[in-house]
């Protein structure tokens, strides 16, 4: 029983990439001990390593971004799409970084004047030529791995904005951790905008809900959309409408 818990433990890990004990606990509904005990087999056969909080896949580790983003290709682009009509002029909006939020671009609207915050590179390439876009960009250090720039001048300039919407991504959308990522560098600017936005809208297909990683950057219940593809699990849907936020569902064309 041990020795079949323990490769699901590490094709769970490995297929999350980064992912805490709390959540090891809570989907193989174990105890924290009980995982120490596992995850310690599974440091000495060097398969992982302990991250503060979790343990991080040294098998896998984070999915290259471009990679990432043949997975689900056209669920994100609908997605994306669904979220350009919440978009109206003259408003400062923060596009998060992600194989999500980086097709919003492709579908805002062409005639009204806009400025974008974003720490997106792929959101840069896109909107640089646009007449009618004004960009700001956040962070002074580029992580290749989410093409996103990263660090703490971004917090500073984040104080001077007035955020009309923000459209933020989530490697994992929990009900008891809220919106996560596994990246400290980009959590930081997360929370920040959660914060900051007066709207916060969530772009997350459904296979996001049920998942958390490491860092919690917003509650939950302080979004006020959330746009997602068809077949978001019933508890989360309830959730949405009893806590009065939006839920959306992108029908793929």
């Amino acid at each position: 029983m041990r020795e079949r818990r323990l490769q699901e433990l590490e094709d769970y890990i490995h297929s999350l990439g980064t992912i805490s004990l709390d959540e090891l606990c809570e989907h193989f509904r174990v105890s924290k001990n009980t995982i120490r005990r596992d995850i310690q087999v599974l440091l000495e056969k060097g398969t992982v390593q302990k991250v503060y909080g979790g343990v991080t896949s040294l098998s896998q580790g984070l999915i290259p971004f471009e990679n990432r983003d043949t997975t689900n290709k056209s669920v994100k682009r609908a997605i994306a799409q669904r979220a350009a009509e919440f978009v109206e002029g003259n408003e400062l909006i923060f596009i998060d970084s992600g194989t999500t939020t980086r097709n919003l671009v492709e579908y805002l609207p062409r005639t009204a004047k806009l400025t974008i915050l974003t720490t997106s590179l792929d959101v840069i390439n896109a909107a640089s030529h646009l007449d009618n876009i004004s960009l700001l960009v956040l962070g002074n250090m580029y992580k290749r791995d989410t093409k996103s720039f990263v660090g703490s001048d971004g917090l500073l300039l984040l104080d001077k904005y007035n955020i009309n919407k923000a459209f933020m991504a989530a490697t994992g959308v929990s009900i008891t951790s809220g919106l996560t990522n596994s990246d400290v560098l980009e959590y930081e600017i997360k929370k920040r905008v959660a914060e900051k936005a007066n709207q916060l809208i969530l772009l997350a297909d459904a296979s996001k809900f049920g998942r958390s990683t490491l860092l919690t950057y917003s509650p939950l219940d302080k979004v006020d959309a959330v746009i997602t593809s068809p077949g978001i699990p019933m508890e989360y849907a309830t959730y949405c409408e009893e806590h009065g936020i939006a839920v959306h569902i992108a029908e793929e064309e």
